[in-house]
């Protein structure tokens, strides 16, 4: 569930099995976490060498990572790339590039970004269309968005990065589920026009979060500040070989792209069986609306098996992919359950 709190509280987002057990005592174990969007099947990590966790990270292994990220994603060249120890660090330094005055966030989305426009210096509001950005010098818009998939077309976006140049503004798009989507959504080629940051996550479409890795594409004057902001050594060894050598991994990317599209195939007759309007998504998650919103997600907890809620908009609930067998047999039994003792008025 998300919480929102002032600038200097924390946000609770998805992923807290021990909130879940903690709210649903005595569910079954184990709990599946449905709750994030998250690849379920992650990328199988290499033996890894002593030597990454005893010595400070090479230079030369930062730069085989920018390369392969460049690659990958699209980017002009490695020079525009900038690697992190995950998105989420460099939410409030993207945002701090566009001199401080008003950010417009592209809403619903993650409220993150809403946040890290505030510790920037910025004067906040969230609009619901593009066209209520043009007095903004700074525009944050998730895309794919999460939680719905919004996906905002890139002439679109070009064309605000142009309306924004013209009063020296900075445009950010979070492409944190850009993976899954048709590589000419992505905007990671056009950076060079130098004001579009682009976010890109390593953890969601390769399913290691915990390694905490993730990359700002831009422009390369607006890349030498974020690495100076960032300092040495902000990437640990481990997680250098490991997402140089899933990047590069242009097998395991196709077929997991397959995977996972024919797994949410699978999640939508689930949920469409149980009377569910699924109103947005990507091949990582499906967001339904509901008014049993609420004692589906208690149902679904009961069972252990938690989802993402949202209390701002109490008809909303997200699930992510199941993995494995045994989770997709709970889901749908689960699922079943519910639908049965509706029907009966329970």
């Amino acid at each position: 569930m998300i919480l929102t709190g002032g600038e200097d509280e924390p946000l609770l987002h998805g992923g807290d099995i021990g909130a879940a057990r903690r709210l649903f005592p005595g569910a079954p174990e184990p709990f599946i976490d449905l709750s994030t969007g998250i690849n379920p099947n992650p990328y199988p990590l290499p033996r890894f060498s002593p030597v990454l966790f005893a010595r400070l990270p090479e230079p030369a292994a930062a730069e085989a990572l920018a390369q392969a990220a460049a690659h990958a994603y699209g980017a002009p060249t490695a020079a525009h790339i900038v690697p992190a120890p995950g998105t989420q660090i460099l939410l409030p330094l993207v945002a701090g590039l566009a001199r401080p005055g008003r950010a417009a966030i592209l809403t619903p989305t993650y409220p993150e970004l809403c946040r890290a426009a505030t510790l920037a210096g910025h004067a906040v509001k969230t609009v619901h269309r593009i066209e209520d950005c043009s007095d903004a010098t700074l525009v944050i818009v998730g895309n794919p968005n999460n939680p719905d998939g919004r996906l905002v077309p890139q002439p679109t976006l070009l064309t605000l990065a142009q309306d924004l140049r013209r009063r020296s503004g900075v445009l950010v798009i979070d492409e944190a589920f850009m993976d899954v989507e048709a590589p000419g959504a992505s905007l990671a080629a056009d950076v060079a026009c130098g004001n579009i940051v682009v976010l890109r996550s390593f953890g969601k479409f390769f399913g290691l979060a915990g390694v905490r890795l993730g990359f700002a594409i831009t422009a390369p004057a607006f890349a030498a500040r974020l690495s100076a902001l960032l300092g040495p050594w902000a990437v640990s060894g481990p997680a250098l070989a490991v997402g140089t050598k899933a990047l590069t991994d242009t097998d395991w990317i196709g077929r997991t792209r397959d995977r996972l599209e024919k797994a949410a195939s699978k999640l939508d007759t689930i949920l469409n069986a149980s009377g569910l309007h699924i109103i947005g998504g990507t091949s990582l998650f499906r967001l339904v609306e509901t008014p049993a919103a609420n004692a589906l997600f208690r149902h679904l907890g009961r069972a252990g098996i938690f989802v993402r809620a949202f209390p701002e908009h109490a008809s909303w609930l997200r699930f992510g992919l199941p993995s494995g067998a045994r989770e997709w047999r709970r889901l749908d039994a689960a699922m079943v359950s519910f639908r049965n003792n509706s029907q009966h008025g329970n």
